[in-house]
């Protein structure tokens, strides 16, 4: 069986450069405008939107596309 090498080196400096990473990113950060969110929201809901009707779509494909197939 093969072994694993991978071993995870986690020390105190690799934490803390990963806060350190994180922190900075946090300080870049703003509170969108009311506009800025709206815009997002709307983008968001049509994503949702869009999922969900392809699967529903490919649900009453799958439910009925045996049932035609029976028929024939």
């Amino acid at each position: 069986m093969v072994e694993s090498t991978f071993e995870p080196k986690i020390t105190t400096e690799s934490v803390g450069q990963v806060i350190r990473a994180h922190l900075r990113v946090l300080k870049l950060t703003r509170k969108p405008s009311r506009e800025e969110f709206l815009t997002i929201a709307k983008v968001a809901g049509v994503g949702i939107l869009a999922v969900g009707a392809i699967g529903f779509i490919v649900y009453v494909l799958l439910t009925m596309l045996p049932q035609w197939v029976a028929k024939i």
